[in-house]
């Protein structure tokens, strides 16, 4: 069964593009934990991608997207967003054993939470704000937020 991709308001788009390395994301942790891979290779990388990508995704979210309508639908989406960052926090300096569970629960979360924002949260806010406020955000993403055209992390420890 495939899929039809989902057309996304131009405005808001390249967020949700980056929802698609957020989900690669998970896969590598999870191939990682999979094949045993050394937890702090893992760790290395999840700091990368918290600190150069997902948490500036995160913030771009909060501050431009989901400004204009705080409902109980973006409410649920920012508080993914804190219990991610918590568990992050969270996970620094554990002991492998506990890494390697937190590593999985890591990606069990952010897949989940990247599902939510794709399945329904995007299509909420393309409903309910207006043209003028969905062109503001666009224009408002486009002038801070960085695209994530590829990760580039260097040990690809996912190949092992």
């Amino acid at each position: 069964m495939s899929r039809k991709p989902i057309k996304r308001n131009e405005h808001i788009r390249k967020l949700s593009q980056e929802h698609h390395f957020c989900l690669l994301f998970c896969w590598k942790v999870r191939q990682g934990v999979k094949n045993n891979i050394a937890v702090e290779r893992i760790w290395r990388y999840v700091q990368y991608f918290w600190h150069g990508h997902l948490r500036p995704h995160f913030k771009s979210e909060e501050k431009i997207l989901f400004a204009p309508l705080r409902d109980s639908q973006v409410e649920r989406a920012i508080s993914e967003h804190k219990r991610i960052d918590r568990l992050i926090s969270e996970m620094e300096g554990q002991p492998p054993f506990i890494m390697r569970k937190r590593l999985s629960e890591l990606a069990t979360m952010v897949d989940a939470h990247v599902r939510y924002e794709e399945g329904y949260l995007f299509s909420h806010l393309e409903k309910n704000l207006t043209t003028q406020q969905l062109e503001k955000i666009g224009e408002l993403i486009q002038k801070s937020t960085p695209v994530i055209l590829q990760d580039q992390y260097a040990d690809q420890f996912w190949n092992n």
